[in-house]
């Protein structure tokens, strides 16, 4: 049987990642890579497959040129002609898009319009789409939204306490992000715990650089923690996550800054490292609390609680509390902070296991106790680019 090979992208502003997996057999990519710096002369594209790992300059390429350079590499490896389709991520796609969307005029006219609510993402994602239109005209294409997953959240959590007009004409509302992530980490532990996903209540934790905070009810998304932006929510590396917003005024007013240079100290200068002074890096920040620097203690324990009250709180959104998963690249790796939050919420029958919580998990990734009758507390690698392949997969099978 001929391999079905799906072309994952994911491009910003000046990047674009990539990773090709044959739909429905393994969740290990034939091959990845990452162009970083284009338009500039030290633009550069990096791949891997199997062990082999290389680096290429490429000089001022842009997104068409780089996707037109990694087709020639594919025809070096023999899979050019097994490709059938390409998957894009799309960080926005508001109320048009409840699910994964083939690429056509009026899907990228849907994503455009939605350029005002996410501008760093939605136009590089395009740059994106538009770029693989080019350079392979005749694959189909499909479209795969961090918010989608969102969508089934009732007005109750995606409405904000503001004048309905600002909803009904400018489409103000809490969003969430990270769906591809929470929505494959709920069914994966569902999976793995032999719950019914349609009858169960997972609480989901993608924590990185981004983080977020997610309810799944029954297998569907019910309330999560980022909002209209990605700024909404937890304490994250650079994001301040909920501030009064009066803070604001007070630093227009008394400081004098501009609502742009307020917006880029919330975003990129709060959160881990505003707190700490030192670093965004969970890593860092850790090794400096075992060394007893005072700031990186404040850091991390911030951020602990902020997480740990979130997850209490969405006990209101569930009628029963299964597992709380943990993901993302501090969810997977940190274990003081999980130690810590999992402490913090003894009172939800959360109840640690040490020693597998220094192991990373058991071989389900379960760092709970085992005898516990209280829910499960878990680890699972993210896999949002295989569930973006599959998406591609599925849809385009669909449509054939």
């Amino acid at each position: 049987m001929e391999p079905n090979n799906i072309l994952v992208i994911n491009a910003g502003s000046s990047s674009l990642k990539f990773k090709i997996f044959n739909a429905g057999e393994s969740q290990t990519p034939v091959l990845s890579g990452l162009a970083e710096r284009l338009n500039t002369p030290e633009a550069e594209l990096q791949y891997r497959k199997d062990d082999i790992k290389e680096q290429l300059n490429k000089p001022n390429a842009d997104h068409k040129s780089i996707l037109l350079a990694l087709f020639e590499l594919l025809e070096q490896f023999n899979l050019k002609n097994s490709i059938v389709a390409i998957g894009h991520r799309v960080v926005h796609g508001g109320e048009y898009f409840k699910g994964p969307a083939l690429v056509n005029s009026d899907t990228i006219k849907k994503i455009a319009a939605c350029s005002a609510l996410a501008p760093l993402h939605n136009p590089a994602n395009l740059l994106g789409i538009e770029a693989a239109q080019q350079a392979v005209p005749d694959l189909p294409q499909v479209v795969v939204f961090d918010t989608a997953f969102h969508q089934s959240m009732p007005e109750q959590a995606y409405m904000y306490a503001l004048p309905k007009d600002y909803y009904q004409q400018h489409s103000i509302r809490k969003y969430g992000f990270h769906g591809t992530s929470h929505d494959y980490v709920s069914k994966e532990a569902a999976r793995r715990l032999n719950l019914d996903l349609h009858n169960s209540g997972i609480i989901t934790a993608h924590l990185g650089n981004g983080s977020s905070v997610c309810a799944v009810k029954n297998g569907l998304s019910v309330d999560t923690s980022m909002g209209f932006t990605p700024l909404e929510g937890l304490v994250m590396g650079t994001r301040s996550g909920d501030i009064d917003p009066g803070v604001l005024q007070f630093l227009n007013k008394q400081l004098g800054l501009s609502l742009d240079e307020i917006l880029n100290v919330l975003n990129r200068k709060s959160g881990l490292l505003g707190l700490s002074g030192t670093s965004n890096d969970m890593r860092t920040l850790v090794a400096l609390s075992e060394q007893g620097n005072i700031d990186a203690q404040i850091a991390f324990s911030v951020f602990c609680y902020r997480l740990a009250k979130t997850i209490a709180s969405y006990m209101a959104s569930l009628e029963r509390f299964d597992a709380l998963v943990f993901t993302g690249g501090i969810g997977e790796n940190c274990r003081p902070a999980r130690r810590t939050v999992l402490n913090q919420l003894k009172l939800l029958g959360l109840n640690i296991n040490e020693d597998l919580n220094l192991a990373n998990g058991d071989e389900l990734g379960r760092i709970s106790q085992p005898d516990s009758e209280g829910p499960t507390a878990i680890i699972i690698e993210t896999q949002e680019e295989w569930m973006i392949a599959n998406a591609t997969h599925q849809l385009t099978q669909a449509g054939a």
